[in-house]
């Protein structure tokens, strides 16, 4: 299949050149002159038609003259079978060829093409069988199922005869891809350093061609995609996917086809297949013919000479393992020499130790000659494991993609122990084999990283002074510290006063008497002043280092930069002051507030002018003094003689609170004046609270008592409801509609009538009385009327058991007014 190819005219090609397949014009050719109906405008016109004319004609018989040679080629090599198998002469061998296509009803060009496969057995055998059973049970696939393996083969036969890759990439769209609907198709190569390069192309124009001959390594291309993943890839449309290569200004929508082409393991390169319009899914079968072809490709890229470098011969893996032995022995760092093992099918299955260099050490303790010929998963069986070295050697090995990692972890098994280490790794691949470099982490260089970050972030530099020679060592963050450049000279410390501010000179001075002079560890803290201008807080620490006698030899110490730690410090003081001072103004407002509460709202109200009726007041600020809340109540005599009762709160605490109670409570009373009942008191005072204040809100209980009537008529809003205690029973009054003041801009609001008895008492009380955190109101109502029904031997003395009884824990301020009928 791979002997000379046969030429155009060539006699001994025999009559089988009938045979050959007839030449395709393509698309878009210039047809025949026109008719004489149809005459160019000018003389011109009809000599450009004809020159046309005949630069195609010429065309068609050069493409009919490679067709019949590519055809003659398959029948001699059908023909050279039979001479094989039947022992005949070649003459004989052409008639038996002719009479079995006679009767098999097949030209002689596809008998040759069965004959072959027969032969063969090869993938493009198996593409072509599973192909054909494809077409029976699929009618609706384009082309005749015989013509498959004439044109694999033909393809085949161009392809292995060619004299370069350009000539593959024509034969293998001309011969195979055009039938499947393609339009272009490259060949590209790989780089030892991951580059991609254009081999060979055909359906692209040469300014495409020149734009993408040389891809560099990192770049990310539909080619790169397939070779990084070892895996065929299908673009429906490209510029879906949005990936750059080549030809995708011209085919924008096309689809794409990105094959590896590689044998035994060795990516040799890729074969890249396009279509002018969006690319449906494909039958099984194309999908394997198109992998057949990436294979041919790689033959012929492993055995065809690279065009852009000087020819060079192919040289055995073992051989170039050798030079790379004998590099790898000038190598400081253990390596390995691999090359790959193949198993029975020609598959990548391990790779052989083919050298271990003369600094290789091996974490079980075996010898060089333990290890070298051996297999690497047998020698090293962790490889393919947690790490996974073998599939990065693996695809080194295919790709030609040199990999680099810091800090790998490494397994080794040690008595069936396995003994992990960080290394650094370095796999590269030359002609055949791969080179493994490692480099095991040294414990202390690790910690003197460590330091060296540790001294970074600190921004801490070290120093170390000779006391006889006067030799200075500086860690390289001092002179950044310094503000000075590393060919200066360091600091010494005795010049350190000429450095600093003239306020420190001292505190240097007295730290350079502990050190040099006492010979004991010092420490101080200065200002440094730069040639720059910057001004840096520094702290030096140094220890003297004494020899035998006694006497100085060295100082060792190191300074820290706390420009940062000083500035901070700073600022937190400055931010305690304000804190401070804002506490201070807090504690004078609260304090100034609770006593405009006090001066409104006295704890004990003095005693009532009110005939049969006796009127009692408790009000409890609250424990903390931050809380200065809103409750308040009134009790007055108003000019008609009837009495006005009322409790309430407004929501929230402080100065804001404490205002609003006294806008609502003034204001109810000027209100009360006019004789209104409470329910329209209720009323005015919320339109009040909602306009004429600066949104505030409350809750109240307001009541007018009518001492000739023994009255008592009462409204509420969102409050909790009076409570009253008749003989030994305490109940709540019925709990009367009524929105709490401020909601709405108009509100009604539900009156009740009570008509008291004799020794009647009424309670109206804010919600500081029985709130609890942990209980519902509900509870906390019926704890207060069971102390309220508590025997007492004044009305003074009643309230004073609730406010000492109360377990509220919401520390809030609380009001309890209380009337009792005699």
């Amino acid at each position: 299949m791979s002997g000379p190819r046969p030429r155009a005219g060539d006699p001994t090609a025999g009559p089988a050149a009938d045979d050959a397949p007839a030449p395709v014009v393509p698309a878009g050719v210039p047809g025949p002159l026109p008719s004489d109906g149809e005459r160019p405008s000018s003389r011109d016109d009809v000599t450009d038609g004809r020159l046309a004319a005949t630069v195609e004609r010429l065309r068609g018989e050069v493409r009919a003259a490679h067709a019949a040679a590519e055809g003659r080629a398959l029948i001699e090599l059908a023909k050279g079978v039979l001479v094989e198998r039947l022992g005949c002469g070649p003459a004989q061998a052409a008639r038996q060829l002719a009479a079995l296509s006679d009767q098999a009803g097949l030209s002689r060009l596809e008998l040759a093409a069965d004959i072959i496969n027969e032969a063969a057995r090869d993938r493009v055998a198996e593409v072509a069988d599973e192909f054909v059973r494809t077409v029976i049970d699929e009618p609706d696939t384009a082309g005749p199922a015989a013509s498959v393996a004439v044109r694999l083969r033909t393809a085949e036969s161009a392809a292995l005869s060619a004299d370069d890759t350009q000539a593959v990439a024509d034969t293998l769209l001309a011969h195979a891809l055009e039938p499947l609907g393609a339009v272009a198709v490259a060949i590209w190569t790989t780089g030892a350093d991951g580059s991609l390069s254009l081999r060979g192309h055909a359906g692209f124009g040469p300014d495409e061609a020149a734009r993408w001959h040389y891809v560099p390594p990192g770049v990310t291309t539909a080619a790169r995609q397939a070779l990084t993943g070892r895996r065929t890839v299908w673009y429906p449309s490209l510029s879906a996917a949005g990936i750059p290569s080549i030809g995708r200004a011209r085919h924008p929508d096309g689809g794409r086809v990105v094959v590896p082409a590689g044998t035994g393991g060795r990516i040799h390169g890729v074969l890249e297949i396009c279509w002018a319009r969006p690319l449906d899914p494909q039958p099984q079968a194309v999908q394997r013919q198109i992998e057949a072809l990436a294979e041919l490709c790689a033959h012929t890229l492993e055995a065809l000479p690279d065009a852009t470098a000087p020819a060079r011969s192919l040289r055995p893996a073992v051989d170039g393992a050798r030079e790379l032995a004998e590099l790898s022995d000038g190598l400081y760092d253990p390596a390995l020499v691999l090359t790959p093992h193949l198993d029975e099918e020609g598959r990548l299955a391990d790779f052989r130790i083919r050298h271990a260099n003369v600094h290789f050490q091996d974490p079980a303790g075996r010898p060089r000659g333990a290890v070298d010929g051996a297999l690497l998963l047998e020698a090293y069986p962790a490889t393919a494991g947690e790490s996974e070295l073998f599939e990065r050697i693996e695809r080194v090995y295919a790709t030609g993609e040199p990999y680099r990692a810091r800090r790998t972890r490494l397994t080794a098994l040690v008595d069936q122990v396995p003994l992990t280490s960080l290394a650094d790794i370095s796999i590269s691949r030359h002609a055949g084999s791969v080179l493994l470099i490692w480099r095991v982490e040294d414990e202390s260089a690790r910690l003197a990283s460590l330091l060296q970050h540790a001294q970074r972030l600190g921004r801490v530099g070290a120093f170390e002074e000779d006391a006889l020679t006067g030799d200075i060592t500086w860690h390289g963050q001092l002179f950044e510290l310094f503000g000075r450049r590393p060919t200066e000279a360091p600091v010494a410390l005795r010049d350190l006063v000429g450095h600093a501010h003239p306020d420190d000179s001292g505190t240097i001075r007295r730290f350079l008497k502990t050190v040099l002079h006492q010979r004991q560890v010092g420490s101080a803290a200065f200002r440094m002043l730069r040639r720059d201008g910057v001004t840096r807080h520094i702290r030096v620490t140094a220890e003297p280092a004494l020899g035998v006698d006694g006497g100085l030899e060295a100082v060792r110490g190191a300074y820290q930069d706390i420009s940062a730690q000083h500035w901070t410090e700073v600022a937190l003081t400055a931010t305690r002051d304000r804190l401070v001072a804002t506490e201070e103004a807090a504690e004078e407002r609260n304090r100034l507030t609770l006593q405009l509460q006090h001066a409104i709202m006295p704890p004990v109200k003095p005693p009532l002018d009110a005939p049969d009726l006796e009127v009692a007041v408790r009000y409890r600020p609250a424990e903390s003094e931050s809380l200065v809340g809103g409750d308040w109540y009134d009790a007055v005599v108003l000019p008609s003689k009837k009495v006005l009762l009322c409790v309430g709160d407004v929501a929230g605490h402080g100065v804001e609170a404490a205002t609003g109670m006294v806008v609502l409570r003034n204001a109810l009373r000027g209100l009360a004046v006019t004789g209104a009942g409470p329910g329209q008191l209720l009323s005015w005072l919320n339109s009040v609270a909602h306009h004429l204040t600066a949104q505030v809100t409350a809750t109240a209980v307001c009541g007018i008592f009518d001492p000739s009537t023994r009255t008592l008529r009462w409204a509420r809003a969102g409050h909790l409801p009076p409570v009253l205690v008749r003989g030994k029973e305490a109940v709540d009054l019925p709990l009367l509609r009524g929105l709490l003041l401020g909601a709405l801009a108009e509100a009604e609001y539900e009156e009740a009538e009570l008509r008291l008895e004799p020794d009647d008492i009424v309670l109206m009380y804010t919600d500081g009385l029985v709130e609890r955190r942990d209980t519902p109101v509900e509870d906390s109502v019926a704890q207060l009327l069971t102390m309220a029904q508590q025997p007492s031997d004044s009305l003074e003395q009643r309230l004073d058991q609730l406010l000492a009884r109360s377990k509220s824990d919401t520390d809030d301020d609380t009001c309890v007014v209380g009337v009792q009928v005699s």
